[in-house]
């Protein structure tokens, strides 16, 4: 979770609640939800987080130029588009089901604290952003492949998505802004 960003302490993000249409906290590593900001979290950023929510509150933020920033992990399968990576370059053998299983462990990791995202992708991603944690960046509407772009417009910043699925491989998302 991005302090920076929202205020909340590390493994809290934000949620909108579909029954009262208003923001909720939750942690995600334990399902702890409150409607009140945990313990710890800074107010004043917290409400300049949630000012820039558009008029029905519902959307996650996004930069004034459209963008979004986020990091992830990767691994490629098989049926992956380019089958190949800087760990792997004579070639990716394992299955989609090995790798979503792979994925699944990695994911349970983090959202169990004994990890983090940009750790496991500097060691473990299939990407070349691996040599920067994960950081893919910037990046706008139409510069992602679809199911990627979907999850990452649509998350919270300091959220960690499930398993996501694109030509390249299964993802794991953490909108970092």
């Amino acid at each position: 979770m991005s302090i920076a960003e929202t205020g909340l302490p590390p493994g809290w993000t934000i949620r909108v609640s579909r029954t009262h249409n208003t923001e909720y906290f939750l942690k995600q590593s334990t399902k702890e939800s409150s409607w009140e900001p945990p313990f710890g979290t800074d107010k004043d950023k917290l409400k300049k987080y949630l000012e820039r929510f558009n008029s029905n509150g519902k959307r996650p933020v996004v930069q004034e130029d459209g963008k979004v920033r986020a990091s992830h992990l990767l691994v490629k399968h098989a049926q992956s588009r380019r089958p190949k990576s800087w760990k792997s370059p004579d070639g990716i053998t394992r299955s989609r089901d090995e790798a979503i299983i792979l994925m699944k462990q990695y994911r349970d990791r983090i959202l169990k604290g004994e990890t983090t995202l940009s750790e496991l992708s500097s060691t473990e991603s299939d990407c070349s952003s691996h040599s920067q944690g994960g950081d893919l960046g910037f990046f706008g509407r139409g510069q992602m492949q679809p199911a990627f772009e979907d999850a990452a417009f649509n998350m919270h910043v300091g959220e960690l998505s499930d398993l996501v699925e694109s030509d390249s491989g299964i993802h794991i998302i953490e909108r970092t802004a």
